[in-house]
């Protein structure tokens, strides 16, 4: 059995993608279950954030589970299998270690060395194991995934390069300006109270602003928030709870706004936000006229060209999934979440906020899940032509044996914009799908940066110094976890050796005792020992070394050179693979080590 990996994540599709493609908790439980119920995997595990859908699996043929997993992925998502193919990477056996291991060090976040991600690797693990899905592949890889994150974050800078989104959407907000100097005084509005939104809090709330009013669904949820910030030691801030249907009011006060949540549809539209800047200014809010949307001029508040002719607006929100992966409750039904890294950047209460969170999350999801499909995919005409269906698997199976991966499709250079009069209303949206009206960014007077703006602003950050040094320890730890599957693999013929051998003795000393009866306690001991050092001695130097030898590239097939040389049953090895009985495990490491007496 091999690992392998077929994903879509910031850097190889359009956010417009990611976002119809994103998997809710109900979505991904079904698509481990249904991957595991395919014929070439047997185990499997999803990774799904803000930025990237990935689904791990362990199979016996790399063709047969290409096709699967790209099939079942489009299936879950939505997106058909032919418009998705493009967007599709996929990495085999050790490329596949090397890729998980460069993602949990976040060498592969849109934030280079953020550390979420490890917390949403856990969380992802935990989904596993919950539903059976991940054996012993997964489960190894994904803790020493963890492993690998930590020591990269412990042992190289690269905590320097990495920041949160919310820091990074923040820094976007203040355009150059410092986040402190920018936030200090202003009043901040907080949609949403899940892991990410309690981030925001917290960061806005260490950054200098006078007033932090979280909107929720479920209100005590945002009190309990709204109590951490207000108690915190760290801060002087002024922080209150909201019901939901007091987010047009209150955006009217504010002068910055953070949403992330789990709702179904958009949560503020072009025209409330138009009208919340229009209450704070008393004037009426028109659109920029940004870029290639000169042409037409067009009421923002209708989307209707005033002059006649048809303005290319930029497509909204789908709105039909739910809010952002890393907002736990209202996606992963897994407890608790992990704020490492994020300690220094909130620089308030983490232990706090982590337990508010884990409250969060065990709670019930805000809004129920939905289907994200738009009207093609669910329509008659969703299904792929057999033929054309496997042709594009074809496809995608020879670019990932040539390449290893499918190319990279990265979004056009965006054009550039005309100058924008100085914003009155800050807007972060953290969601994906989002959940600010992309027509937004057409406004004049409010700055919006989303996943989306994010991902072209992160494209062109400077790596850290750091880097190749995190990306060396990802080398050595590739290397490491294969040699370590790969005598992992000869460990159950070992046993099932030993315990053959041991048989042989206890059969031969039954034998002995009734051959010569008149043997006492004291010899018929000495005469067990004798033949047990001689197995030892025997079976030591081999079985060491066939380790060693199986732990080196293409050492695979000594387990199968074993077998056939002591004629091991192949079902006895099998159940000893099986079962992993850890005494077994403990006998023969006691005996090798040993050694030969």
């Amino acid at each position: 059995m091999s690992l392998l990996v077929v994903g879509l994540s910031h850097r190889s599709a359009p956010v417009s993608v990611l976002e119809r493609a994103a998997l809710n908790g109900e979505a991904q439980n079904k698509l481990l279950h249904d991957t595991v119920a395919a014929e070439p995997a047997t185990e499997a595990a999803v990774l799904a954030t803000c930025n990237r859908i990935e689904l791990y699996a362990d199979v016996d043929k790399f063709h047969a589970g290409v096709a699967e997993l790209s099939t079942l992925l489009a299936r879950h998502s939505g997106v058909g299998l032919e418009e998705l193919t493009p967007y599709l990477y996929v990495h085999y056996e050790d490329r596949a270690v090397h890729h998980f291991f460069s993602v949990a060090c976040g060498l592969d976040s849109m934030v280079v060395g953020e550390g979420q991600i490890l917390g949403q690797i856990k969380d992802s693990l935990a989904k596993a194991q919950d539903l059976h899905s991940a054996g012993r592949l997964m489960n190894d890889l994904f803790q020493q995934s963890l492993r690998v994150g930590k020591r990269a974050h412990s042992e190289t800078g690269i905590d320097r390069a990495g920041q949160s989104l919310v820091t990074f959407g923040l820094e976007q907000l203040a355009a150059g300006t410092d986040v402190q100097t920018w936030a200090k005084g202003k009043k901040a509005l907080v949609i949403g109270a899940g892991s990410m939104s309690s981030l925001a809090a917290a960061t806005l709330a260490r950054a200098g602003v006078a007033e932090v009013v979280v909107a929720n669904r479920t209100f005590d949820r945002a009190e309990r928030l709204a109590q951490i910030l207000a108690e915190s030691p760290d801060t002087d801030v002024t922080a209150r709870a909201v019901p939901m249907d007091s987010v047009p009011s209150e955006l009217t006060r504010a002068d910055i706004a953070v949403s992330c949540t789990g709702s179904t549809g958009l949560v503020l539209t072009a025209e409330a936000v138009a009208a919340a800047v229009e209450g704070r200014t008393g004037e009426p809010v028109g659109g920029t006229g940004e870029g290639s949307r000169t042409a037409a001029k067009t009421d923002v508040r209708t989307d209707v060209p005033t002059d006649g002719r048809k303005a290319p607006l930029p497509p909204t929100s789908l709105g039909t999934e739910d809010g952002c992966p890393l907002d736990l409750s209202a996606v992963q039904a897994t407890a608790g979440f992990s704020v490492l890294g994020e300690a220094a950047v909130a620089g308030m209460a983490a232990a706090e906020l982590e337990q508010h969170a884990a409250w969060v999350d065990n709670g019930a999801p805000e809004a129920p899940g939905r289907d994200r499909r738009t009207p093609a995919a669910t329509g008659a005409g969703a299904a792929l032509d057999p033929a054309d269906e496997a042709e594009a698997i074809a496809a995608l199976a020879a670019a990932a044996v040539a390449v290893g991966r499918i190319p990279e499709r990265r979004r056009p250079e965006p054009v550039a914009e005309i100058p924008r009069p100085a914003p009155a209303l800050f807007l972060l949206d953290l969601a994906m799908p989002r959940d600010i009206d992309a027509a937004v960014h057409r406004l004049a007077g409010v700055r919006l940066v989303d996943i989306e703006s994010l991902a072209e602003a992160a494209a062109d950050a400077p790596m850290a110094a750091d880097v190749d040094q995190v990306r060396r320890i990802v080398s050595d730890e590739v290397a490491a976890f294969g040699a370590a599957q790969r005598a992992a693999h000869i460990t159950p013929t070992v046993v099932a050796l030993r315990t053959m051998a041991a048989d042989v003795v206890a059969n031969e000393i039954t034998r002995l005792d009734g051959r010569l009866p008149d043997l006492d306690e004291r010899q018929r001991g000495e005469i067990r020992q004798a033949v047990h050092r001689v197995v030892d001695k025997l079976l030591h130097a081999p079985t060491v070394r066939v380790k060693q030898l199986a732990a080196e590239p293409g050492g695979a097939g000594y387990a199968d050179a074993l077998r056939t040389l002591f004629d091991l049953d192949p079902e006895t090895v099998a159940s000893v693979s099986r079962a992993e009985d850890s005494t077994d495990k403990q006998a023969e490491n006691q005996a090798e080590n040993r050694g030969p007496a």
